[in-house]
């Protein structure tokens, strides 16, 4: 019986296929569409406008912050938006200071409007800064790594709104590294300014989601909560390959150094140089004494990098410019075999790691340092990692805005 119902049905198979003819209509085919262009929260202006159309407000902004070809500052202005004053994070209004540099207050040349610094000795605006003010617009592109201090500056701006009553409007961005999640979670005694909160390195998460979080978990002085308002972007998943308009940040010039940057920043704590002072910033990893490599580089004075390591020295390692950008966005993880192998071959492990234990800071507590040192494997490392991911994974899915 079975034979005989398999037989009639490759009778009829063969007699349909037999029968098929090209449909004069081609469209009862599908067709692959383009996926459409992701919207930025900045550019979905019927949705904001309504909140800061009365009363006057300040930005907290920088160059990336830039909608239809213009800077959002005069985007709002052309539209009668009265803006107080701007807030200017690391590297500065323009977006051009160095890393660490002091930025100073003073007035945007090209609008007049006043500019109060963010960064430096005072990280959190005064309630003098806010009293006249009736919102706060929060518009930064970030790259999701615990340690670029953009979502410091974020957590700060949420404090002040919070105590001085103040609406915060955050208009939210992709996350270039928004599709995964990785890395040891800050541990506490680590606070920092990069470092803010018990997180991974990489969160997974847009500027957006990351607010709520602040708030939802009362990770604000006191435990306040700030009034907010996200802005999401349209056509964003966290899977979703989002190339920048613009660099955010004098030293990563392109996204292969935005895809590289959550693993190279370790680096920033020890002899090595990752590039500053050259065109190639997150892209390369040397130093005079390594014995291996077949790449060399001498670091010099550059806009973003004044005083680079190893300034003047000509560096022998290796140009991860050669590794295609989708490759390293695929790989989807930290990649430790770059520090780890950089350890092994240092004539001089005694001294790799700074004296000032910088490694502890971006790393969020001592374990990776006291782990390499131990001669701990990449698995074994990663695996020390997983309790707390799993755990973060349960907080973080309660404020995600995008699949």
């Amino acid at each position: 019986m079975k034979l005989n119902k398999i037989v009639g049905f490759l009778v009829l198979f063969l007699l349909n296929c037999s029968n098929t003819q090209t449909p004069d209509n081609l469209s009862s085919y599908p067709i692959a569409e383009t996926p459409p262009s992701v919207i930025l929260g900045a550019e979905r202006l019927d949705q904001y406008l309504s909140l800061i159309k009365n009363g006057k407000g300040g930005l907290v902004v920088n160059h990336t912050s830039s909608i239809e070809g213009k800077h959002l500052v005069d985007v709002l202005r052309a539209k009668g938006v009265e803006i107080a004053r701007v807030f200017a994070p690391e590297h500065g209004f323009r977006g051009t200071a160095d890393a660490g540099e002091k930025i100073v207050d003073g007035l945007d040349p090209e609008t007049g409007v006043p500019v109060i610094s963010l960064y430096g000795k005072k990280r959190k605006p005064s309630s003098e800064d806010l009293q006249d003010l009736d919102w706060l617009i929060f518009d930064i592109q970030d790259v999701g790594a615990r340690f670029y201090t953009y979502i410091s500056t974020m957590h700060y701006v949420m404090e002040a709104c919070a105590e001085n009553d103040k609406l915060l409007i955050i208009l939210d961005r992709p996350n270039p590294n928004g599709h995964y999640v990785d890395g040891p979670i800050r541990q506490e005694g680590y606070q920092s300014f990069v470092g803010m909160h018990p997180i991974p390195i990489v969160h997974g998460m847009t500027i957006g989601e990351y607010a709520k979080m602040v708030n939802g978990e009362s990770w604000l002085a006191n435990g306040l909560r700030c009034k907010l308002e996200v802005i999401t972007c349209l056509n964003y998943t966290h899977q979703t390959p989002y190339s920048l308009p613009k660099n955010p940040s004098p030293n990563l010039p392109n996204m292969r150094s935005i895809y590289l940057y959550p693993s190279l920043c370790f680096f920033e704590g020890t002899q090595l140089s990752i590039g500053r002072g050259t065109n190639k910033q997150f892209q390369i990893i040397g130093h005079p004494d390594l014995p291996n490599g077949d790449y060399s580089f001498t670091p010099a004075p550059n806009p973003g990098a004044k005083y680079p390591k190893l300034n003047g020295k000509l560096c022998r390692g290796y140009d991860l410019t050669t590794i295609p950008e989708e490759e390293i966005w695929k790989e989807a993880k930290i990649n430790l075999s770059y520090l780890l192998n950089r350890y092994q071959e240092f004539p001089d492990k005694a001294n790799f790691f700074l004296e000032n234990k910088w490694i502890d800071k971006l790393a969020g507590g001592p374990d990776l340092r006291e782990q390499i040192i131990a001669g701990k494997t990449e698995e074994e490392i990663r695996q020390s990692w997983q309790p707390g991911l799993e755990k973060f994974e349960g907080i973080r899915n309660k404020y995600l805005l995008y699949e």
